[in-house]
């Protein structure tokens, strides 16, 4: 991990676990992510052309406000599933997970029916089941985890104790790729990661 995001990492867990002025505001939400991967991921070998397909799966945050305008949050999901192709064929399935811990900043008042809010943070992304087919089936395709930046926009619409959020992150995944345990490069997913949730607070 470099000293950037190990940097970014701990000052996040620094504020969550010494903020004097906590309000004790939690809140959790529950919704729909959709992680679409930039159009060019990279060249693997070479030569091979490489592009990632999107996936939607259940996506969920729990959170808490530090004070009126500051909050620390993670994002956690169901596991994404994608077909990456090689040159236009598909070539690889997997899954992979992508906890992402951001702080955040609310605009306006605590009580705000709509608030704006932008975060940034760090990314882990997880890759797992690995399936080969197509152009490198029984060969054997490994991909290693990820840290990476992610940025976040996004509003908060208010009723009651129910929350209705809207955002969109981007998020720095980069998979280093090896076949059959050469090194061929590095898989560059960095997605905008789409969500619409709703929440509650306690």
């Amino acid at each position: 991990m470099s000293l950037l995001t190990r940097t970014a990492l701990a000052t996040a867990l620094a504020l969550a676990a010494t903020s004097v002025q906590a309000s004790d505001d939690w809140f959790f939400r529950v919704g729909a992510t959709n992680v679409n991967p930039d159009s060019d991921n990279g060249t693997l070998a070479g030569t091979l052309r490489t592009t990632v397909d999107s996936n939607t799966q259940i996506g969920l945050t729990i959170g808490r406000h530090l004070d009126d305008h500051w909050a620390i949050e993670l994002l956690a999901a169901t596991p994404f599933k994608h077909t990456a192709s090689l040159n236009g064929a598909e070539a690889v399935d997997l899954k992979h997970l992508p906890p992402t811990l951001s702080l955040q900043y609310y605009f306006g008042a605590a009580d705000a029916a709509f608030r704006p809010f932008v975060g940034a943070g760090l990314n882990h992304t997880i890759a797992f089941d690995i399936e080969e087919r197509g152009p490198v089936a029984g060969t054997r395709v490994d991909l290693d985890n990820s840290w990476g930046l992610a940025t976040q926009a996004g509003v908060l619409f208010r009723t009651g104790n129910w929350d209705v959020v809207a955002d969109v992150r981007w998020i720095d995944i980069e998979l280093d790729a090896t076949l059959n345990g050469a090194d061929i490069g590095t898989v560059k997913v960095d997605p905008l990661v789409f969500s619409v949730m709703v929440g509650t607070r306690f």
